[in-house]
């Protein structure tokens, strides 16, 4: 370690670089006597020479460091003090002996850089004297900085001082309820309270908005009796803290008395222009609901833009459905505006009551198709069998493509509901494609003899769409049962529905062995697509029987082909694949190289360390990165091993 003397000499040189090194080395050894060379390092013009200086006296720290900062809060120029002062407040805690007697010191200034330092102090040694200073100090800004600075240490002993100082001047006042609404002891509620009565409108205000903050429900009683004798605009706040105090334990918490005259209160709250008071009067008559609560509420909703005000509207319709089913949702839902309707269904949605479903299905044929759509969704999703007649009658009556599909989405997947199959079928020769899979979804879902009949007889014609749907459906229903079907398929024309076949013939693997020989078939086939699904299925289905099959994948025309065989053979480390995984080594497409190193990789052993090893070397940079990360990841494994 470098001497201090060694240190000392660095630290007058006129190099800034070696003045900086001198600084760092300072710091490391804590060389005590260098911290006057440092303290005047922190007046230099030099940024980079001032942060070393800073860093090196922290790292000191200790009496020395402090007592050689303090003078620095007297210098003319800015950056120094504001220096000096960040530096003090890092290490003044430990040295409050240095600290406190500047708040007696005749410099105004002084006094205050005083009270800000020990406001970072996390001590609470520091609160007396702050105390005293913030009770005793002739300077108004020393009393507001003491009081900010009760606050930062935030420590329940500075209570009591806070308590008294609300009688001083509204500047104090501010820094006061601040500091006090940040410690939130018990005993400033009824301090806070009395300081009402002989403070400004606006220090009201402040305090009623820290009581609300400060969340004790002994402020609840206290502010109740203010509220006659204050204006409007300080009962909607006084009204905002109650409820942010209590919450939705609102009517239960307030005295009997107080109740029906509190919500009178908060209706009037639901007109002030603060958001925040608005909000809180929401909440609270979400609470305790009623009809003209209801019909407030829905009005602030209706005027909110779904887009911009997204969160605050969720809350309110969260609140407007605690309300439960109020008439001013009944009347909303036939609303000829389609936005107040939409708000409705909407709020309707989240309403627990056994009615909602009839007020829906009353409300659907008299709204327009988009109303109609939000209400139809809603039902689908929260409706019982007993809105059956009404889904069947929107098959028979409706041509709307949303408003079908989620009556098909409840009459198939979630009633499975057997007489609606004719309706549901017919659906599958609609114009629009999201209509058709949603009725062949449940189609599959009602399932049943009946309903393979149909999809047996479509498979007949001669429309290669509807061939596919009867593949799909008839092998999600029961594969196995139409297996002659699916046989029949896959040496259909159509790819897609051979491709359909061939995943509907996987769903057999772990029943039968027909699968197997079922899939090797199409190992042939002439789309590549029929092919590369061949390969994907029997890595889902694998076995050792498939591995010949997959090695014979290597080897095919199509280069897609191959890389899903790797993967396969990589996924499931097919030891015996490494002879014929070699090989791909010398492929053109530089893709199926890689991929054939990461097969290797994921494989392991000796063998294909070796094929690693010899490619490593390459001059690609993509194959060379590609190998060493494969042979990185088997010593990893082998680590791990040993």
């Amino acid at each position: 370690m470098t001497d201090c003397k060694e240190i000392l000499s660095m630290l007058t040189s006129p190099e800034s670089d070696v003045l900086r090194e001198g600084a760092y080395l300072a710091g490391e050894a804590h060389c005590d006597d260098a911290v006057p060379l440092l303290v005047e390092m922190l007046k230099s013009s030099n940024i980079g020479v001032q942060e070393a200086a800073d860093n090196a006296l922290r790292m000191i720290g200790g009496k020395e460091a402090v007592s050689g900062v303090i003078p620095l809060l007297q210098s003319d120029e800015a950056p120094v003090r504001n220096g000096s002062m960040d530096i003090l407040r890092a290490l003044g805690g430990n040295e409050l002996q240095l600290i406190i007697p500047l708040l007696k010191d005749e410099d105004v200034d002084l006094r205050i850089f005083a009270s800000d330092i020990l406001g970072s102090a996390g001590n609470v040694m520091a609160v007396a004297p702050l105390c005293e200073a913030l009770l005793k100090d002739p300077e108004v800004n020393v009393r507001y900085q003491a009081a900010v600075s009760l606050g930062n240490l935030g420590l329940p002993e500075a209570a009591k001082c806070l308590n008294q100082a609300m009688r001083d001047e509204e500047w104090v006042q501010y820094s006061v309820i601040e500091a006090l609404s940040k410690i939130g002891h018990a005993s400033s509620v009824d301090a806070m309270v009395k300081a009402m009565s002989h403070s400004s409108e606006l220090v009201v205000s402040m305090i009623i908005d820290a009581l609300g903050e400060m969340g004790n429900v002994k402020a609840v009683t206290l502010l109740l009796q203010r509220m006659e004798s204050s204006p409007t605009a300080l009962r909607n706040k006084i009204v905002k803290s109650i409820v942010n105090i209590l919450g939705a334990k609102l009517v239960n918490l307030l005295p009997k008395a107080e109740r029906e005259n509190f919500r009178v209160y908060l209706l009037v709250a639901l007109e002030d222009e603060d958001i925040e008071v608005q909000d809180a009067a929401i909440l609270g008559l979400a609470a305790m609901g009623g009809d003209d609560a209801a019909a407030g509420v829905f009005s602030i909703a209706s005027k909110l833009d779904p887009d911009k005000d997204q969160d605050r509207l969720e809350h309110i319709l969260e609140s407007l459905s605690r309300m439960g089913l109020t008439e001013v949702l009944r009347l909303a839902i036939m609303d000829p505006e389609p936005a107040k309707a939409l708000l409705a269904v909407e709020t309707l949605a989240r309403v627990s009551a056994p009615e909602v479903e009839e007020v829906l299905s009353q409300a659907f044929w008299s709204n327009d198709v988009v109303v109609q759509r939000g209400i139809v969704a809603v039902l689908a999703r929260i409706a019982g069998p007993a809105s059956t007649d009404f889904f069947v009658d929107i098959l028979a009556r409706h041509n709307d493509g949303k408003v079908l599909k989620s009556a098909a989405s409840f009459l198939g997947q979630k009633l499975r509901y057997a007489p609606a199959a004719e309706s549901l079928f017919a659906l599958l020769d609609h114009q629009y494609d999201d209509v058709k899979e949603a009725a062949l979804e449940a189609c599959v879902a009602i399932d049943g003899s009946e309903m393979q009949t149909r999809f047996q007889q479509l498979f007949k014609g001669i429309d290669p769409l509807k061939r596919l749907m009867a593949v799909y459906a008839l092998g999600k229903m029961d594969a196995a049962g139409n297996i002659d079907l699916l046989k029949t398929a896959l040496g259909d024309e159509n790819a897609e529905i051979r491709k359909h076949a061939l995943e509907a013939v996987a769903s057999l693997c772990h029943d039968s062995e027909v699968w197997l020989e079922l899939l090797v078939s199409r190992l042939l086939d002439e789309n590549r697509d029929v092919r590369q699904t061949v390969v994907e299925i029997m890595g889902q289905c694998f076995s050792e029987s498939v591995i010949p099959h997959l090695l014979h994948a290597l080897h095919d025309d199509d280069d897609w082909v191959k890389v899903r065989a790797l993967e396969v053979l990589g996924q499931h480390r097919v030891a015996q694949a490494i002879p014929e995984v070699v090989g791909l080594l010398e492929n053109p497409n530089k893709l199926v190289t890689i991929r054939t190193i990461e097969c290797l990789g994921s494989i392991g052993g000796t063998s294909a360390f070796r094929a690693l090893l010899a490619v490593s070397g390459s001059e690609d940079f993509e194959i060379m990165e590609a190998a060493e990360a494969a042979i990185a990841r088997l010593q990893d494994e082998q680590e791990r091993e040993i």
